[in-house]
C-alpha cells in the first residue's frame, strides 16, 4: 500500500528564506564573467514559476489598453460600472469584486505591473500558484467587504456625504498589501519582525495623513495577511508534526530490516 501523501508533508510557510545564501549567490553572480547572461536565466526562471503574476500583470495591460482606446468619458462609465462602491455592491457584489481587481485608473498602471512581476512573482514561487491566489483574494475581497460595510455604516448614519456611495474604487491593492504581510513568514526571525513593524508602520501612516477610506482598506489588507499567514502557519506547522509521527511510526521496508549484505557484483 502507498504511504500517505502525510508521512511526507512539507509547508512552504515553514520555509524561510536563507538571506546569507541569497547573498553569497548574489556575490558569485557579480564575480562571475557571464553576468547578464546568468541574469537573464535567473529571470526566465523566475517568471516562468509564477504563471499567475504574470497572467495577472499582462490583463493589467490590457485592461490599460482598453481605456485607452476609449474616450475619457466612456472610461470613467465603465470604471464606475466595475467599482466596489456602495451602489455596485448592492446591485452586483460578486461581479464587482472579481471585475475591480484588473482595472486601474491614472494612466498607465507601470508600477503595478512591475510589482507583479517581482514582488508577487516571487511570493507566488514561494507559495505555490493555489496558495498565492488565495492570500491575495482574501485581502481583496476581504478589505472591500469590511470598508463597504464601513461605509454603508456612516451613509446611512450620516457621517460622510451620500455620493461616496458612488465612487470609482478599483484597483489591485488591497490584494497585493495583503500578499506584502504574508511575505514576513518567509522570512528569518528579526528580519519578519522589521518586515513587519515596517509594514505596519507604513500603512498606519497612509491612514493618519491620508483618512480615506482607500487607506483603511490598504490597513485592514495588511492585517488579513498576517492572519492569513499566521494561521497557515500554525496548520502546517501542525500538520508537520503529525507528519514526522507518522514517519517515525511507519515500519522500514523490508530490505532495510534484513542484515547487511557483501555486493557481490
Amino acid at each position: 500500500m502507498p504511504a500517505s501523501p502525510l508521512i511526507h508533508y512539507r509547508s512552504p510557510w515553514t520555509r524561510t528564506i536563507d538571506v546569507h545564501a541569497v547573498r553569497q549567490e548574489l556575490r558569485d553572480w557579480w564575480h562571475s564573467p557571464g553576468r547578464i547572461p546568468r541574469a537573464l536565466r535567473a529571470a526566465r526562471d523566475h517568471l516562468g514559476a509564477a504563471p499567475a503574476a504574470c497572467a495577472y500583470a499582462f490583463t493589467l495591460f490590457v485592461t490599460w489598453w482598453t481605456l485607452r482606446g476609449i474616450s475619457d468619458v466612456a472610461g470613467h462609465r465603465l470604471i464606475l460600472s466595475l467599482s466596489t462602491n456602495l451602489h455596485n455592491m448592492r446591485r452586483e457584489p460578486v461581479q464587482v469584486l472579481v471585475a475591480s481587481a484588473f482595472w486601474t485608473e491614472d494612466g498607465f498602471p507601470w508600477g503595478t505591473i512591475l510589482g507583479f512581476l517581482i514582488v508577487m512573482a516571487f511570493a507566488e514561487r514561494w507559495l505555490g500558484t493555489v496558495r498565492w491566489i488565495l492570500v491575495f483574494a482574501s485581502g481583496h475581497v476581504g478589505a472591500t467587504l469590511i470598508v463597504a460595510t464601513g461605509l454603508a455604516y456612516a451613509v446611512q448614519h450620516q457621517l460622510i456625504p451620500m455620493k461616496v456611495a458612488h465612487a470609482a474604487d478599483v484597483g489591485t491593492s488591497y490584494g497585493f498589501s495583503a500578499v506584502l504581510a504574508a511575505l514576513a513568514f518567509h522570512l528569518p526571525g528579526l528580519a519578519r519582525i522589521v518586515w513587519a513593524v515596517g509594514l505596519t508602520g507604513w500603512y498606519v501612516l497612509g491612514v493618519w495623513r491620508g483618512r480615506t477610506f482607500t487607506d483603511y482598506g490598504h490597513l485592514i489588507a495588511v492585517l488579513i495577511g498576517f492572519a492569513a499567514g499566521g494561521i497557515a502557519l500554525l496548520i502546517s506547522l501542525r500538520l508537520e508534526r503529525l507528519s514526522a509521527r507518522r514517519r517515525a511510526a511507519t515500519p522500514a521496508g523490508p530490505d532495510s530490516s534484513r542484515p547487511g549484505r557483501a555486493d557481490t557484483r
